[in-house]
């Protein structure tokens, strides 16, 4: 396994990321205990949930399937980075939902009882929420920090100017701030390149990107469907309707990694990972066999030439790269 610190900060993490989000609704209790252990084997340290995972209002089914595993004790919890998310709703008055420094607080302490911890590695804001000033959701974080029931903050969904607004209030306050930033990024979804990659890393701040398969899209679609297998990813979800208008392309891009040897998905995760500010992918396995395959990512070397090939099949925003060269003269 390959690590890297997380953002600006002196944290080791794996530089894949274990998503939680199909234990419980597509992944079983025992199958879910299976697909952790075995991540500890391959040395994947770095687990990401969500308070509202696990398709139960207000329940937290994955958090409590996680909270069991490290129940079993043998330094699970120990040697697990572990980060889960604020925002969702979890109920059905007001404040059950958001980043009122209210909600915050209570948040943390219904995850850590599921969890069965005393403390979250990286608490992550699930959303941003425009209509919270800063100076309440840090002055939160910042009792939880003192509490040491959390240890860093990270964000998910931010735009680039959110992060700016961000790490500059968190300045202000002597803070560190936010260390990471879940996006939704892949060769199929390239716009957080103009604004949000080069926000994070001048501030210092890891990407964590998600659905880095496009919902599977990019996982040999084409081949899984014609060998009669799962299509179950490309029938719904962020896939939807996405081969039909991506045919081609994935047809080309399926040949292409054939001829490199590799899997497709595999070739997507190295893409991921060979792109600046990058930390780790987040993977999301169903089975152990999916979570062994996934290992093939540190295998593939992307030459120059093969870079310039995934550029022209998958083109990025304008010009390329961040704004507003990409756009303007």
């Amino acid at each position: 396994m390959e690590y890297t610190n997380l953002g600006r900060t002196g944290l080791s993490v794996s530089r894949l990321c274990l998503g939680t989000m199909n234990f419980g609704p597509q992944t079983t209790e025992p199958d879910s205990f299976a697909i952790m252990d075995r991540a500890l084997e391959h040395g994947l340290n770095f687990f990401d949930t969500a308070n509202t995972y696990g398709q139960k209002q207000g329940e937290g089914v994955t958090e409590q399937i996680i909270g069991r595993w490290f129940a079993q004790g043998g330094g699970r919890r120990e040697k697990v980075v572990l980060a889960t998310k604020v925002y969702g709703t979890m109920g059905d008055w007001p404040n059950e939902r958001g980043l009122s420094a209210r909600h915050i607080v209570r948040s943390c302490e219904d995850s850590l009882r599921r969890l069965q911890t005393d403390w979250i590695d990286v608490f992550q804001m699930h959303h941003v929420l425009r209509t919270t000033p800063w100076e309440e959701i840090w002055q939160a974080m910042e009792i939880l920090v003192a509490q040491g029931k959390v240890l860093y903050v990270g964000s998910s969904n931010f735009a680039g100017w959110d992060l700016a607004r961000a790490q500059e209030s968190a300045a202000h306050r002597n803070f560190l701030g936010l260390v990471s930033e879940q996006c939704l990024y892949n060769l199929l979804t390239r716009h957080v390149e103009l604004e949000l990659l080069p926000a994070a890393q001048h501030y210092g701040i890891g990407v964590i990107p998600w659905s880095p398969l496009h919902g599977g899209l990019l996982g040999g679609a084409i081949r899984k469907l014609a060998e009669g297998g799962a299509g179950q990813r490309t029938k719904g979800g962020r896939a939807a309707g996405g081969l039909t208008e991506h045919r081609t392309t994935i047809e080309a891009y399926e040949k292409l990694s054939a001829d490199l040897g590799h899997d497709p998905a595999n070739v997507a995760l190295a893409w991921l990972l060979s792109r600046p500010g990058v930390t780790a992918p987040i993977i999301g396995p169903r089975t152990v066999e999916q979570l062994d395959a996934t290992l093939g990512a540190f295998d593939v070397t992307l030459s120059d030439q093969v870079l310039n090939q995934l550029d022209e099949l998958f083109p990025p925003i304008g010009n390329g790269g961040s704004g507003p060269e990409a756009w303007a003269w």
